[in-house]
């Protein structure tokens, strides 16, 4: 008999770890990015949804999970916590150009920015990115299988993508 776990929602500005039997969810991506990491041979993973691509754009006192450069170290320390010992790989969904139409000329819009700094995030910290679902003009939402590493991303007018 196996025993049912229920999903965990990951909100905004918030980062989730866990091993084995569990899934992480995740909705309502526009131009916030979602952050997964993983490692296959313990079978930990971690989520993060990432709101801005940096603390100046912030009024309020940082919580880890709102930047990519205070989520991607956090999520590393939380998953070697809870028994990563293999190669942690990323990757990154969401980052959509929502409002697109209603940017200046030659700006540069908020889900660009946050994938950008995401990535960045990634390589400071040697973690490779082995796949992505970003940009575009539509929000998403992602299921995060942690114990097979499947993430399946759901987009608003789209087809199903997994990574």
């Amino acid at each position: 008999m196996s025993v049912l776990v229920a999903p965990v929602m990951v909100g905004i500005a918030e980062i989730e770890v866990g091993q084995g039997e569990l899934t992480l969810i995740t909705t309502g991506l526009g131009s916030c990015v979602a952050v997964a990491l993983y490692d296959a041979t313990e079978r930990v993973g971690a989520l993060a949804h990432v709101l801005l691509p940096h603390a100046a754009l912030s009024s309020r006192p940082p919580r880890p999970g709102k930047f990519p450069f205070t989520a991607v170290p956090a999520m590393l320390e939380r998953m070697r916590a809870c028994g990563a010992r293999g190669e942690i790989n990323a990757r990154l969904i969401g980052g959509a150009s929502m409002f697109g139409a209603l940017l200046p000329a030659g700006a540069v819009g908020l889900g660009v920015r946050n994938v950008k700094a995401a990535r960045q995030a990634c390589a400071a910290h040697d973690v490779p990115i082995v796949g992505e679902a970003v940009g575009g003009s539509m929000g998403r939402s992602l299921t995060f299988d942690v114990a097979t590493g499947r993430i399946v991303v759901r987009s608003v007018r789209g087809d199903d993508v997994e990574l």
